[in-house]
């Protein structure tokens, strides 16, 4: 998947040919497997991804990847696999690492289907926040990042005395409020639910908790448009595939909502995958996963595009500078570059 291109660069002094003066420097160019290609609906779509644009394929072997977070300190991304437990990092530098081992659940029993972290964020301090499936909660790790342990603070656990289902994605604005979604998935069986909803939650600073909507069946990917007044919500239902658009007070309470775009007539076969989660670019434009890859869908809800990875999408996430955006693709981590 990677090749290293090995230039001998042979320098002497004085343009002396004798042996004694030879230097040998070696540069590494990477290369990466390409795939798919990218589906342009609305002109638009080019003012974020060029027509030569390849999807390359960085790393693969997972069983689910899920949950891209780029750390600008480390000039690197951290991504979930979540029925494993780990987290890993990959650097363009050092290739893919082991981030962290266990990452979302932290017992014995070795026969959970989804147990690992799935959703990423930072906090305002840099702190790693983590959706965790396994311990059903969302949680803080002490450690820093530099250092990572599997040393945890419960941030939320529970619901007014009941467990959440399984904490799947969040995302923190600037105030250091966290919404995050909680559909079932990482439950092993039915009997162990508490709550008889799936909820979108807003965790405050002080550490209150407020059910912001029960409605939805599936509610999975969120992200917040970049003046904060938008709540972008992704339900993965089959029979209602669907990106949402609420409209937030200046506390954080829901103060109206819309469907922003229904993608439930693209699903099939040919087109892998369902809403999950989601990126808003600084431009206001949202880069989903949705059917076939990752949806391109601007503040009003048109389809510009998608960037079709021929895989289940579950997450994607753009660097510091929105250079590329990292996707996990069910056995893959991939990227596209932007314009």
């Amino acid at each position: 998947m990677r090749n290293s291109i090995i230039l001998f660069l042979l320098t002497s002094a004085l343009a002396c040919t004798s042996p004694k003066n030879t230097i040998e420097t070696e540069v590494v160019v990477s290369t990466y497997r390409t795939v798919g290609s990218v589906e342009r609906l609305d002109s638009q779509i080019n003012s974020f991804i060029s027509a030569d644009a390849d999807i390359e394929v960085l790393a693969s072997g997972f069983e689910w990847a899920e949950g891209p977070l780029w750390l600008a300190d480390q000039n690197a991304l951290i991504f979930t696999d979540v029925p494993t437990n780990k987290i890993w990092k990959w650097t363009e530098k050092d290739s893919l690492s082991l981030f962290l081992e266990p990452s979302g659940y932290l017992g014995t029993e070795t026969k959970k289907k989804e147990p690992g972290a799935n959703g990423l964020a930072l906090d305002g301090e840099g702190n790693l926040i983590l959706c965790q499936h396994g311990e059903r909660r969302i949680a803080m790790m002490n450690s820093p990042l530099s250092a990572p342990t599997a040393d945890f603070t419960t941030l939320a656990s529970d619901f007014e005395g009941k467990k959440f289902n399984s904490p799947n994605d969040l995302v923190l604005n600037t105030s250091g409020q966290i919404f995050f979604t909680d559909p079932p998935y990482g439950l092993d069986d039915w009997d162990s639910k508490e709550l008889d909803f799936q909820g979108v939650y807003r965790l405050d600073i002080d550490g209150s908790l407020h059910l912001l909507l029960d409605s939805l069946n599936r509610p999975n990917g969120i992200g917040l448009s970049p003046d904060q007044k938008t709540l972008y919500v992704a339900q993965s239902d089959a029979q209602k595939a669907r990106y949402y658009a609420f409209e937030l007070d200046e506390v954080g309470d829901i103060l109206s909502g819309k469907i922003l775009l229904d993608a439930t007539a693209t699903i099939g076969e040919e087109s892998p995958g369902l809403p999950d989660g989601l990126t808003v670019h600084s431009s206001g434009t949202l880069f989903a996963s949705g059917p076939g890859g990752i949806w391109v869908i601007s503040s009003d809800g048109k389809h510009l595009g998608t960037i079709l990875t021929g895989q289940g999408t579950a997450n994607c996430a753009f660097d510091s500078e929105e250079a590329y955006l990292y996707m996990t693709a069910d056995a893959y981590l991939m990227r596209i570059k932007m314009n």
